[in-house]
């Protein structure tokens, strides 16, 4: 997948995605990256909407020319300038020669072999991530409300770090202290907000519904495994 794109004034850039892919390393700490030179007058950032999966908040995406996409990724790994060379080669041979078609039989042949190839892959990464699904089925069934550290747990991903991507995300959001969840995904059914009173003091708490594990896990499954 290409992120390369036309300036309206022309020329090519590349966005915070792309950056974040090469780099190894999380999109929105790209984007921090980015806005911390772009206050510093190191590099000069056009910001794009783009949609999630699953029709969430759309998120912000960054775009840099050639010079700055440089600075950029000496800024976060100067180990992967290397790649990040490698890349942009590939993305402007891309360009420069548009799509090709396959000009010969055996050139048809060798296409239908790595598209076929793609879709086993494919198929073996949706049997691989089966059982995951399976149990978030199971559990979603035989559960009620769960507080954000299960669900994380349940997405093996650390706590802290799975609140972090929800609020980056949009999907949750600070309120005296508390991360609460947008009113439209309390109406979807998604999540429940708590509130109380004790001390002299109210407090709000976030609940995850059956139908909102369902919904993150198929959302965050494969993205934060692991962190």
């Amino acid at each position: 997948m290409s992120n390369l794109m036309n300036r309206p004034n022309g020329g090519l850039t590349m966005s915070s995605r792309e950056i974040a892919e090469l780099v190894e390393k999380r999109h929105d700490n790209v984007r921090r990256a980015m806005d911390a030179l772009g206050m510093k007058g190191l590099i000069t950032v056009t910001q794009t909407e783009e949609p999630t999966p699953g029709g969430g908040k759309p998120v912000t995406v960054y775009h840099v020319n050639k010079r700055d996409s440089y600075v950029v990724v000496a800024q976060l790994s100067p180990e992967f300038t290397a790649r990040l060379v490698d890349r942009w080669q590939e993305l402007e041979r891309h360009a420069a020669e548009g799509p090709k078609l396959p000009g010969t039989f055996a050139e048809a042949l060798r296409l239908a072999a790595e598209q076929a190839e793609r879709l086993e892959q494919q198929q073996a990464q949706l049997a691989q991530a089966a059982p995951k699904v399976e149990f978030v089925d199971r559990y979603v069934e035989a559960s009620g409300l769960q507080n954000i550290s299960n669900v994380a747990k349940m997405l093996n991903c650390g706590p802290i770090k799975f609140s972090r991507l929800l609020e980056s995300d949009g999907i949750l959001y600070r309120s005296g202290g508390a991360l609460v969840p947008r009113q439209e995904l309390i109406d979807r059914g998604l999540f429940r907000l708590k509130t109380g009173e004790a001390n002299g003091h109210s407090w709000m708490q976030t609940k995850v519904t059956p139908k909102g594990v369902g919904w993150l896990s198929q959302r965050y499954g494969t993205e934060v495994d692991g962190l």
